[in-house]
């Protein structure tokens, strides 16, 4: 089992497992985090935008073109913000941080 710590806006800590290969999204929307995933992992909306905690934004594999076209459109992007969907948990992972946004913004409306 893979242990993420979810930082909610209001500041409160949530940690959820799941097993490796789980997506980022599937593992906060088990615990409850306000992770909406419109498009469910489809990279056609940007509401499951996370922002990783620098220590560990390196551990993950680069964001593909797509997820990059998708974040520009996320509400308070970061150097270190990626689409949880896009993020597969694995062993390395255990015990990352990520912040939920305040915000997000759904385009897959528009």
């Amino acid at each position: 089992m893979v242990c993420v710590r979810f930082q909610a806006p209001d500041g409160a800590i949530t940690e959820a497992r799941a097993e490796a290969g789980t997506s980022l999204l599937t593992a906060g929307q088990a615990a409850g985090m306000p992770l909406e995933g419109t498009c469910e992992g489809q990279m056609a909306c940007s509401t499951c935008h996370v922002i990783v905690d620098p220590d560990w934004f390196g551990k993950l594999p680069e964001a593909s073109e797509e997820e990059e076209d998708m974040l520009d459109l996320a509400y308070g992007v970061t150097r270190t913000s990626r689409l949880s969907c896009q993020i597969a948990l694995t062993d390395e992972l255990d015990g990352m941080t990520v912040k939920i946004p305040s915000e997000s913004r759904d385009m897959s409306g528009l």
